[in-house]
């Protein structure tokens, strides 16, 4: 399995290739700002670009969909809520393939209503805005919730086995990735509080 992660754009932002060896078949996650550059790096791979993958539906993320399907041919994947154009609509505990390698979804929102993450052969989950090194999202845009956010990162992520590798849509920490069990032992988002505690401290400035 190829994974990549590559710095895009002017707001922090990761974009990533995966890509089966095997198949040379691959995707783009949130190819963002300049997906020319993921483009150019996965042809350096090569690897044939056939989807892209969408962890949410904000401008940052999804911002270079279009000349990314234009260069490409490559269908789109997000969550059924996603109000962006898509070709595949996903959901929690859907499965799909890259080549041979196996994706499968889990809903997160709470930072925004579309917000999903990809687990990918039990290997390596791409978060999105979700959870960051050291932080998570924002709960306080249009479409955000606390409550959710906090199911998202209490009950749907507390499925991922600690030596997971973690790669998080932006650069906002002291590393650029990480694994789930460090983030709970040293994400101070993730330590333990009763959801009431999680909503006061998310709505405190």
């Amino acid at each position: 399995m190829i994974v990549e992660q590559i710095p895009i754009g002017k707001m922090a932002n990761f974009g990533y290739i995966l890509g089966c060896e095997e198949t040379k078949v691959g995707a783009l996650i949130d190819p963002a700002f300049e997906p020319e550059k993921l483009i150019l790096r996965a042809k350096e791979l090569e690897l044939d670009i056939e989807w892209i993958l969408n962890t949410h539906g904000h401008f940052d993320h999804i911002e270079g969909n279009d000349v990314a399907v234009k260069m490409t041919g490559a269908k789109i994947i997000a969550h059924r809520n996603a109000m962006f154009y898509t070709d595949l609509k996903v959901d929690h505990g859907d499965n799909f393939k890259i080549g041979n390698i196996d994706v499968n979804v889990l809903f997160t929102p709470g930072h925004c209503p579309d917000e999903i993450c990809f687990f990918v052969n039990k290997q390596v989950i791409f978060t999105g805005d979700v959870l960051f090194v050291g932080e998570c999202g924002r709960t306080d845009l249009p479409g955000s919730n606390p409550r959710e956010m906090y199911h998202s990162l209490f009950k749907v992520l507390s499925v991922i086995p600690d030596d997971i590798d973690m790669f998080p849509g932006h650069d906002y920490g002291n590393s650029s990735m990480s694994t789930m069990g460090f983030e709970r032992m040293n994400n101070y988002v993730l330590k333990q509080r009763t959801e009431d505690e999680f909503v006061e401290f998310m709505n405190t400035p």
